[in-house]
């Protein structure tokens, strides 16, 4: 096979033509016969029986042609791509086929082209980076989450449930004196007070004695479901029991109950460091995520439609894989009406965060090829040492599930993003520049 000529179109893609010789064509022309031979039945022949040169006097010379150039033509794609040095997305496509007078079989592919990229600034790039500093009443706000976690609950025994109590109740919903479904418990522990029941429900429990059984009147929100929306019901309510919590004193004890230090003021210094990191690494990331899209942005890229639609999946399954949804051979369409993701999502949200993803692998790719960063296969164990341990995994482990290429890219781009970040700075970042207007072609 001889890659015969390349033509590279708008877009990002090309055309490519290969050409078998006419010995390859009827070497395939002949291993097609050999597969169908044993369901052929021509009269006067056993079946299986019949010469190659019978089945296509009765059927016609091209009666295995198809068969023939579908077998050949992985092999012709794949000499395109080598010795045509092209590197595609998404999925090639045949635009024609055919057998020429000579016998040989000529493929034209349709492809898109991995985009080339010119980088524009990528080093010394401003961004603001504004870190917040931990109140004290943020720290008090975290002893207090603790305190409650770990209060104790005490009976009630003597008075009427109150706002702040939980209780422990029965009930059961009834719309026009039907029950309704979801509207049914025993034993369901509610916090009065946490509004976490429908408005009005909490406020009409509040009140009630031990023992007491009560009808509420409710009236479900105009934005509740859609069989309930706006419907006035009945709970037949009855209160099981009620708890308080009693909170811990706030001393030395306490802080050494929830943690490993001795005092107060110790624990309460470590929960400021805690929060502080935690504005310090979210500061950090809205810095990075600013100095990374001005790179994104400074340089010309022309990126394929097909790479952010196959970004875009991968998002999505990725999301549905949260819930459990694993199966990649689901199709796309049926995925996304599973999730309940509409177009308006889609839009303004996946196909953004899809096109600014790409967009970034192909700055850090060319970044690295700029600064000629090369990785060591003892950087690369290393590296790979260190994503085990982040996982409690082994490194073979790893290499297995990823394959070493996608560990050695992931390593690639995280030390692009290091020559990015460690030249970046902060301070006011740029005006955007306008793009200028296209010239009209006369």
């Amino acid at each position: 096979m001889i890659l015969k000529n390349v033509e590279k179109k708008e877009n990002n893609t090309a055309l490519f033509t290969v050409e078998s010789d006419a010995a390859e064509f009827e070497a395939a022309v002949n291993g097609a016969y050999l597969k169908a031979k044993s369901s052929i039945n021509i009269p006067g022949f056993r079946k299986g029986k019949a010469p190659r040169a019978i089945v296509e006097s009765m059927y016609g010379r091209e009666v295995f042609y198809q068969d023939a150039m579908d077998e050949l033509a992985p092999k012709a794609f794949e000499q395109g791509l080598s010795e045509g040095e092209l590197r595609i997305v998404g999925q090639p496509a045949i635009d024609n086929v055919e057998v020429t007078e000579e016998r040989t079989v000529r493929y034209t592919f349709s492809v898109s082209l991995y985009p080339e990229v010119t980088l524009g600034q990528y080093k010394g790039l401003k961004a603001p980076k504004e870190v917040t500093t931990v109140s004290d009443e943020e720290v008090e706000e975290e002893v207090e989450k603790k305190r409650k976690q770990n209060a104790r609950k005490v009976s009630v025994e003597d008075r009427p449930a109150q706002m702040g109590d939980t209780v422990n109740i029965d009930f059961d919903g009834f719309l026009n004196g039907e029950r309704f479904d979801g509207g049914k418990a025993e034993g369901y522990e509610l916090e009065l007070g946490s509004n976490s029941f429908v408005p009005g429900f909490e406020e009409q429990v509040a009140g009630m004695q031990i023992g007491e059984e009560k009808d509420l009147d409710i009236t479900f929100p105009d934005t509740y479901v859609e069989n309930l929306a706006g419907k006035a019901v009945v709970f037949k309510v009855k209160l099981n029991s009620i708890t308080f919590p009693e909170l811990p004193e706030l001393d030395d004890e306490f802080a050494k109950d929830v943690s490993e230090f001795d005092t107060l003021d110790e624990y309460k210094a470590d929960l400021r460091k805690q929060l502080q990191d935690k504005y310090n690494d979210q500061a950090e990331n809205v810095f990075r995520s600013y100095i990374m899209k001005q790179a994104a942005d400074n340089m010309s890229c022309d990126v394929p439609d097909v790479m952010i639609q196959e970004k875009a999946e991968e998002i999505i399954r990725n999301y549905a894989a949260n819930f459990g949804m694993t199966d990649r051979n689901v199709e796309l369409e049926k995925l996304v009406r599973m999730m309940g993701i509409d177009s308006e999502t889609m839009n303004q949200s996946i196909l953004p965060s899809a096109q600014m993803q790409v967009r970034t692998e192909l700055l850090l790719e060319a970044v690295a090829k700029a600064e000629g960063i090369e990785l060591t296969e003892e950087e690369t164990e290393a590296y790979l040492q260190r994503i085990a341990d982040s996982v409690n995994a082994k490194p073979e482990e790893i290499r297995q599930y990823f394959g070493l290429d996608t560990i050695r890219n992931e390593y690639l781009k995280e030390k692009a993003t290091d020559v990015i970040m460690n030249s970046a700075e902060i301070g006011e970042m740029p005006e955007p520049q306008e793009a200028p207007a296209e010239e009209t072609q006369e």
